[in-house]
């Protein structure tokens, strides 16, 4: 077998790296019985590297470019592909391509590119591809054309935004004899916009898949799901581009009379989507593939993986299941790793599965009976997030999960809701007491503990921690959200006062979380009589730099200010429900620029100042309300009950942030013990590095620690997941059909323009909009409007300089809104795609009272 040419029944999906994606994925094609794959072979990536050996300083001036960098981009490209071209192909490689070429007959030359046709990466349409090539010498010029196009400038861009290395990916070229064909086009296996993977989706028109591909026509679009056609889109189709008898192609006019007719009949319609299902079921996975039908025979010219499909969570069962997901209640939705992941499993009770590195939980058994869709939709998920009580009433209505009798057991996944409590602020004194001595405890103890001792210590710790789970707890924090539900209700009926409760929950006590926003601004009055330790901590990236401090004036008070903070606040971290991420005491240096932030937005004294500013306000609207209700019929009566429902809140609802805190305090003390143990590993060359160990589920880890060996390949791959699940958006529902449910606000009364989402903090704000995907990237002024994706505890220091807020995912109870009420800042949660639609740098307004955002 020769290195420089191979036919396409000499390739399959193992010779990616001679063959690239492209004509890998046709010769596994042509051995799948009854699918046709017109003939044809590959000039192997061995023949581009002998072609481009002497271009290797050439592709070093790509290196280290950036997307953005354009010009550069499009010059040091051009200059590659002039050098290639001028490159003549060489004599044996040459001969060898004309032994495969018939004369006068007609081909496609089509790129193939090592980084092409990936699960990760599709890289479609980055390279070049020539039809109706005729003759020796323009086919082998086409594949010079072919291996010059691996550098396009949108190439090349693609490439480094998907971080591939341009001297590690080749080209291959494919040369296929031509179909002239009657229509062609697209075949989705899987419906590329809902996910479905029942649903075939089609498009189709006349001649050439060219003209649909590069838009120049409007396609006929078909839909099929079990055998039947369930939607049909018939377009007016005037254009098609069709092969020329010397060589090239044209656009050519289609008569008035075939304009509106179906590119294809409804048999061949189900007999394509027959043809694909075969395809899919051979690959494994849903499939992209385009089609010709000549002949009235269907050609098969390409198969790849569709890479855009979110991952179905596994069920063991046939059934139909719906999954929502974890992360959009948590305000977490970026991929967690494995080990993360696991720990998540360890601690909930509720019926979960993992996808795409995120967690679900499968409420079908909940959909089942009438109680438990009562349940999930007012008084759960539904209650907290409209996105999604609106997407499950979508399924509700479709009977995708059939109603069943009432059994009367009452298992539902949530726990029961617990008694109200009396009105008395030391059981939150006596729950966060409780909780600081159960986490002491857990330091002395665990400081014992080792090898697979170690992980059955903590697995009895998270048992214990459920079965004694404080009861207590729950009945403060559902007091304070009914209590705050009762009053936004009752001002709103009485008094028409929208969402009243927002402010008498400003600078509530115990809310630990915003606590701690307060005391990053008193670190900054440390720091600021030090202006040389001002100006170092400008410089500072190192995570040793704590150490440094001590040699400038005010440096030792600055540790031990930082030091006190992370005592306190260091098991923090943005993403934190993922116990791998990196904590704030791993690397202190995330918390400098919140810190010079401080010192430039504020005066000395600001937190206690802002904190007074917020009971104040609070205790105003108080008075306000209860000096109103009295002037009502049954006033007296109103203003005692209102005051009773104001004393909880007061009371209560800064508790709310307290459990979450508490949780990951014990995380932090599990993870030093677990990275103890995986430090031994290293030092025993059973893994690589101590990281290796977040690519574990926690009983892998105890496998691991228990056998002294480990899977170093699936450590590897497990790495490679993570990478691709990262790109991922993860759906708020999907169900076991793949398909992804988006919901809907109720747009009445909407402003024009204006983009919708969910009220959680009232006020009416306009400022500067910031938008930040990253915490650590955060340059705010004071008086900013944060738009983001999501914020959770880590990103509370950020609040002290916004005057509003926006987010992506979120409801009412979830940590972006609970701190807004604190602070009393405006904030408009759930606003879908905000970072994207929102630009930074734009004039806009919040209203968080209505829930809407404006772009000035």
């Amino acid at each position: 077998m020769n290195t420089y040419i191979l036919s396409f029944q000499e390739i399959g999906r193992s010779k990616l790296m001679i063959a690239g994606g492209k004509g890998a994925n046709l010769g596994e094609l042509s051995g799948i019985s009854e699918i046709r794959v017109p003939d044809g072979f590959c000039v192997t990536t061995e023949a581009y590297k002998k072609i481009t050996s002497e271009l290797s300083s050439l592709l070093d001036e790509l290196t280290p470019l950036k997307a953005e960098e354009r010009e550069k981009v499009r010059a040091i490209s051009a200059k590659i592909r002039t050098a290639i071209e001028a490159i003549p192909i060489p004599e044996d490689i040459a001969e060898e391509i004309s032994g495969c070429i018939i004369e006068k007959e007609a081909y496609a030359v089509r790129s193939s590119a090592t980084a092409e046709d990936l699960p990760a990466a599709s890289f479609a349409g980055q390279q070049d591809t020539y039809l109706n090539i005729i003759g020796k010498e323009a086919i082998l010029q086409h594949i010079s054309k072919c291996w010059a196009s691996l550098f396009t400038e949108r190439a090349v861009t693609y490439r480094i935004q998907n971080g591939f290395d341009h001297h590690k990916v080749y080209l291959s070229v494919v040369v296929q004899k031509m179909v002239f064909p009657q229509a062609a086009g697209i075949l989705f296996t899987a419906d590329p916009i809902t996910g479905n993977r029942k649903v075939l989706s089609i498009d189709a028109s006349f001649g050439l898949g060219e003209a649909l591909v590069s838009g120049l026509v409007n396609a006929d679009h078909y839909k099929v799901r079990n055998g039947e056609i369930t939607d049909k889109k018939v377009s007016t189709k005037k254009l098609a581009i069709y092969a020329v008898k010397g060589g090239g192609t044209k656009e050519q006019e289609i008569r008035p009379e075939q304009q509106h007719m179906q590119a294809l009949t409804d048999e061949q319609i189900l007999q394509l989507a027959e043809t694909g299902r075969k395809i899919a079921a051979h690959f494994g996975s849903p499939q992209d593939i385009e089609w010709c039908l000549a002949d009235d025979t269907f050609y098969i010219v390409q198969s790849r993986p569709i890479t855009t499909l979110y991952p179905i969570p596994e069920a063991n069962d046939q059934e139909n299941h719906v999954y929502v997901s974890v992360g959009h209640n948590q305000m977490m939705t970026d991929a967690m790793k494995p080990l993360g992941l696991s720990f998540f499993l360890i601690w909930t009770p509720a019926p979960m599965r993992t996808a795409g590195g995120r967690l679900f939980v499968d409420i079908t058994q909940m959909l089942t009976s009438a109680t438990g869709r009562d349940t999930i939709l007012h008084h759960t998920l539904g209650k907290s997030d409209p996105l999604t009580k609106d997407a499950l009433t979508t399924i509700i209505e479709r009977d995708f999960i059939k109603l069943l009798p009432e059994t009367g057991d009452g298992k539902m996944p949530f726990a029961a809701l617990p008694p109200q409590l009396e009105n008395d602020p030391s059981i939150v004194h006596d729950l966060i007491r409780r909780s600081e001595e159960s986490v002491q405890t857990l330091k002395q103890n665990i400081i014992t503990k080792s090898g697979p001792e170690l992980f059955h210590f903590i697995l009895e710790d998270i048992r214990l921690l459920k079965l004694n789970a404080d009861k207590q707890s729950i009945g403060v924090i559902m007091t304070a959200m009914n209590a705050s539900a009762w009053i936004n209700e009752k001002m709103n009926a009485w008094l028409g006062e929208k969402n009243a409760a927002d402010t008498l929950a400003q600078s509530a006590p115990n809310n630990v979380t915003s606590e701690m926003g307060l005391a990053l601004m008193d670190v900054a009055d440390v720091i600021r009589p030090y202006p040389a330790v001002i100006d170092y901590l400008q410089h500072a990236n190192d995570d040793n730099f704590l150490d440094e401090l001590v040699q400038f004036e005010g440096g030792r008070e600055t540790r031990e200010a930082i030091h006190a903070f992370l005592n306190k606040y260091g098991m923090r971290c943005a993403g934190e429900i993922d116990i791998t991420k990196t904590r704030w005491s791993e690397k202190p240096a995330i918390l400098v620029p919140m810190i010079l932030s401080n010192i430039k937005n504020f005066e000395r004294g600001a937190s206690q100042q802002k904190f007074e500013q917020g009971q104040q306000e609070a205790l105003k609207k108080e008075q306000e309300l209860l000096e109103r209700l009295k002037q009502l019929p049954d006033g007296e009566q109103k203003a005692a009950e209102t005051k009773q429902k104001i004393d909880q809140i007061r009371n209560f609802s800064g508790y709310r942030e307290y459990p979450k805190y508490g949780i990951v305090s014990r995380y932090f003390v599990y993870k030093q013990a677990l990275l103890k143990e995986a430090e031994k590993l290293v030092q025993a060359g059973v893994i690589h590095e101590k990281e290796d160990i977040y690519y574990l589920s926690f009983e892998e880890f105890l496998e691991v620690v228990r056998s002294n060996r480990s899977d170093h390949r699936l450590i590897s791959k497990r790495k490679e997941e993570f990478k691709i699940f990262e790109k991922l958006s993860p759906p708020r529902v999907i169900t076991s059909e793949g398909e992804i449910i988006t919901g809907r606000y109720n747009l009445e009364n909407l402003p024009a323009g204006a983009i919708a989402g969910l009220a959680v903090s009232a006020g009416v704000i306009e400022g500067r909009a910031r938008v930040i995907l990253n915490m650590e990237d955060a340059d705010l002024e004071d008086g900013d409007i944060l738009v983001t994706t999501f914020t959770d505890p880590s990103w509370t220091p950020l609040f002290v300089s916004i005057k509003g807020l926006i987010t992506e995912v979120g409801g009412l109870m979830t940590h972006g809104a609970v701190i807004c009420r604190e602070y009393g800042l405006p904030a408009v949660v759930g606003v879908e795609n905000a970072t994207r639609l929102i630009k930074d740098g734009q004039r806009i307004r919040v209203n968080g009272t209505d829930g809407y955002v404006e772009v000035l």
